[in-house]
Order: structure tokens, then C-alpha cells, then sequence
């Protein structure tokens, strides 16, 4: 399986895998959405920011999922793991109150993120608002 993490542009976090500052993919939910229990180790990530072309591949070394999720325990996670997703200490008051109310995270710790020819992709038949795609060729998508 392959897959492609679509970014917040504004957030700057494709810059931030890239320079390996970021090594885990967070990805925070209500209900469970891709790509839980579809990701695992060994499997490849191709990320973009919102509005621009698929720029950079990671793999994937380790997924952590946590379920039943209360605001304690996300302010936990982020303190732990915080750092490694990309996110400066002083901005951790800003994730919390956007996820406090999450049931569900994923963590997917990511190494050797490499830039790569940029392309384009065709999200028909995923939804506008599909913020992450798991396809067994990542060509079946590529425009």
C-alpha cells in the first residue's frame, strides 16, 4: 500500500520533514478515518501541501494508535511526542485546543524523507476533503 498526506500548506510542515525536524505524521480524529488500520511499517508516504504538487516521500517505520482519547490524554501525547511531530513547544497550547476534543490519534513515524520529482494527482472518487489517500500504486492516482 502507498499512500499521500495531504498538509495544511500554512503550517509548514512539509518544510519541516524534509529538514527531518518533523519524524512522526500526526493525524487526529473524531471517528476513524484513513488511514487507521490500513498504514503500516515499511510503507511509503508521499506528502503535499494543500494546493501545490506532490514534493517528498517517507517511509514509514513504526504507526502508534490510540483510541478513547480525553483532553488529558491528548495534552499528554503532545508533550511526549509533541517535538518529534514538528511542533515547537510554544505552540503546543494551539495543537491542544484544536485536538482536545479528538477521540482517536495516529502517530506514524516516518526516516529517510527524500524530495522528489513533483506531480500531480487526480483525488476524484476521495472526496474533496480527503486529507489522506491509501492506493495500492500511488500511479493510479498520479495526473
Amino acid at each position: 500500500m502507498e499512500h499521500l498526506a495531504i498538509m495544511r500548506k500554512s503550517w509548514g510542515l512539509t518544510q519541516k520533514i524534509i529538514s527531518k525536524e518533523k519524524k512522526i505524521e500526526s493525524r487526529w480524529y473524531v471517528n476513524k478515518y484513513s488511514p487507521w488500520n490500513k498504514i503500516k511499517q515499511g510503507e511509503i508516504i508521499y506528502f503535499k501541501d494543500s494546493g501545490k504538487l506532490v514534493s517528498l516521500k517517507a517511509e514509514v517505520e513504526r504507526v502508534i494508535q490510540f483510541e478513547n482519547l480525553n483532553p488529558e490524554r491528548v495534552m499528554e501525547i503532545l508533550k511526549e511526542y509533541g517535538k518529534d511531530d514538528g511542533i515547537n513547544e510554544d505552540r503546543i497550547d494551539f495543537y491542544y485546543n484544536l485536538f482536545k476534543n479528538k477521540r482517536y490519534c495516529m502517530l506514524i513515524f516516518i526516516k529517510n524523507p527524500q524530495q522528489i520529482k513533483p506531480f500531480d494527482i487526480d483525488k476524484k472518487g476521495f472526496g474533496a476533503m480527503a486529507s489522506w489517500i491509501c492506493v495500492d500504486d500511488i500511479n493510479l492516482i498520479k495526473k
